[in-house]
């Protein structure tokens, strides 16, 4: 088993930055992507970005390319997701996920969940 958890989301105002960290502990040899996820309340969940432990490759959804940013600590087991200019449209919680798979923008190719982190940002 593999846990992940969030940490780092708050309150914001638009223009202003956050940066969130996703830890994963456990089977972590198993682990071959994490991402990031995010919903708004009354919408479906979306894909952020993605990075590939393999190679630090990463992919991000086109509302947040440009603005957002995903690294990895690999001494840490930890993921982060920069978070830059940020619009009232990105309010939502943002979830972590790891997989032992190819990253892709499909949340039901991730196995592990953290139980996500609030992020509001005010116009």
């Amino acid at each position: 088993q593999v846990q992940v958890v969030e940490s780092g989301g708050g309150l914001v105002q638009a223009g202003g930055s956050l940066r969130l960290s996703c830890a994963a502990s456990g089977r972590t040899f198993s682990v071959y992507s994490m991402a990031w996820f995010r919903q708004a309340p009354g919408k479906e969940r979306e894909f952020v970005g993605a990075i590939s432990w393999s190679d630090d490759s990463t992919y991000y959804a086109r509302s947040v390319k440009g603005r957002f940013t995903i690294s990895r600590d690999n001494a840490k087991n930890t993921v982060y997701l920069q978070m830059n200019s940020l619009k009232p449209e990105d309010t939502a919680v943002y979830y972590c996920a790891a997989g032992d798979r190819k990253a892709t923008v499909w949340g039901y190719e991730y196995d592990y969940w953290g139980q996500g982190t609030q992020v509001t940002v005010s116009s």
